[in-house]
């Protein structure tokens, strides 16, 4: 349910109509390419993540796999995404609540949910996983009622409705593929985003008893059921209605359902993306905590964010499994340079990480701000600054699970209890895949701020890196020349 409430949000809901207006009936073929992109990265981070559980995630997975700086920038990263992402979020719900009621400022209802979410991560985890439970069941319910709905219509079995075919599909203007293969390309650029979020369900897994098997169950299933729901909603979407009906600016989701007849479907589609967005941005506010925890265990972030509340103990949480609040126990577990020790928990043992929740989020009180001043244009200068940044993180997964898959077939095959299919060549098709995706982005007129933003945020974490090696260097020496006796 936390991999379906992750990435179940307003870019299907919403975001996918201006796949549809690109890419047409062919938005399906899109959006199996973009699932298939990332089932691969998915299945590469859980064969990871169920040999070498950990909090980290894959920033713990790439310093073991290629050295302190790709875990530094994996991690320092994939934090930097979420916690934009989540102000976005706030800031995209604050705008539906708006309109519902236009006397209570944009700016009010985003602290309203940045204030509600962030007491919400201060508590249990408990309280995080109710609240993501609920809402990921919602979702996944409208989207089924919407599914058996638009099946229905397809065949005519609803009042009012008369059998459509596969008129629309295939034989519709431009028919199946209006804009050729270019098209179907600029499908992908526009939904292959919508998928990012399910790394969550690996950082999630670490903290439950039995973290190995929990991740490889949570990626069999949460991948393939995303794919179904995505797929199968773009099916009936376009053969219920043709595809040249899709209105700019309105859910397709809004148009189908206006079409069969459901009373106040606008209201209805509205509700459940306003959902969507404080159901991600519950799951986002959580990774990103975990994530610079994990970062501040391995000494990456200030030590201070190792603080966590006494009394709250996490769900499934297992005292004496991490490390101690503000101990170094497990730093070097963590970052095990073999790949094969120790499991590397460093989910926080003792309550929840109260101060890694609160820096993850102050950005989206900043945005309070940022909405009182430009309510109309933060939105889209957010998503510019992290619109690539998936990608590389991404191709950071890959390249990790090159390199671990070899040690730990050499050193511990019996932890390789979920495996990537046709390793290696499927990895580096996949990275492949990421670099043409990269390509046509810097292509794209509209995509290539969000490319440009992007790799800037990758080269300051990259220098920040260097630095950080460079200075560790510089340490070792002198302790080096010391001698042992002397250094002790």
């Amino acid at each position: 349910m936390l991999g379906l409430g992750g990435v179940i949000g307003a870019g299907l809901f919403v975001g996918s109509g201006a796949g549809i207006s690109v890419a047409g009936p062919g938005i399906i073929v899109s959006y199996l390419i973009a699932g298939a992109l990332a089932t691969c990265v998915m299945r590469m981070l859980g064969e990871m993540s169920a040999a070498l559980p950990a909090s980290g995630s894959f920033s713990v997975h790439a310093e073991r796999g290629l050295g302190r700086w790709a875990g530094f920038t994996a991690g320092w990263l994939y934090w930097f995404l979420l916690v934009v992402v989540l102000a976005v979020e706030a800031t995209g719900a604050a705008q539906i609540a708006h309109g519902w009621l236009p006397a209570v400022p944009q700016w009010a209802w985003v602290l309203v949910f940045m204030l509600v979410f962030t007491v919400s991560n201060l508590a249990a985890v408990r309280n995080f996983g109710e609240f993501e439970f609920w809402f990921a069941a919602l979702k996944v319910t409208a989207i089924v009622l919407f599914l058996v709905l638009g099946v229905l219509a397809v065949f005519g079995l609803l009042p009012d409705t008369h059998a459509v075919g596969l008129d629309n599909l295939t034989g519709g203007e431009g028919g199946f593929l209006p804009g050729g293969w270019d098209g179907v390309t600029s499908g992908v650029l526009a939904v292959v985003f919508a998928f990012g979020g399910l790394e969550v369900v690996t950082i999630a897994a670490a903290e439950s008893d039995d973290p190995a098997r929990s991740v490889a169950r949570a990626v069999r299933s949460a991948v393939y059921r995303i794919v179904f729901f995505y797929v199968g909603s773009m099916l009936v979407i376009v053969t219920v209605l043709p595809w040249t009906a899709q209105k700019a600016g309105l859910s397709p989701y809004v148009t189908v359902l206006d079409s069969i007849g459901v009373p106040s479907a606008a209201t209805i589609m509205n509700i459940v993306v306003f959902v969507a967005l404080l159901s991600a941005l519950n799951a986002n506010l959580y990774g990103s905590s975990r994530m610079i925890f994990s970062l501040a265990e391995r000494g990456e972030a200030p030590r201070a964010l190792l603080k966590v509340a006494n009394g709250l103990p996490l769900l499934g949480g297992r005292r004496g499994a991490g490390p101690a609040a503000g101990s170094g126990a497990g730093s070097r577990r963590a970052s095990d340079p073999r790949g094969t020790g120790a499991s590397g928990n460093a989910a926080p043992a003792a309550g929840v990480p109260q101060r890694a929740v609160l820096a993850s989020v102050a950005f989206g009180f900043v945005s309070v701000l940022l909405n009182l001043k430009w309510p109309d244009t933060v939105f889209l200068y957010m998503l510019n600054a992290v619109g690539a940044v998936l990608l590389y993180v991404w191709a950071l997964i890959a390249v990790s699970q090159l390199r671990l898959r070899g040690r730990l077939e050499r050193e511990a095959p019996e932890r390789l209890t979920l495996r990537m299919w046709a390793f290696p060549w499927l990895t580096w098709v996949t990275l492949a895949v990421m670099a043409v995706v990269l390509g046509l982005m810097l292509d794209d007129s509209s995509a290539r701020p969000q490319v440009l933003w992007s790799t800037g945020a990758l080269a300051a974490v990259l220098a920040a890196a260097g630095l950080r090696e460079l200075r560790a260097r510089r340490t070792a020496r002198p302790a080096a020349a010391q001698g042992p006796e002397d250094g002790a």
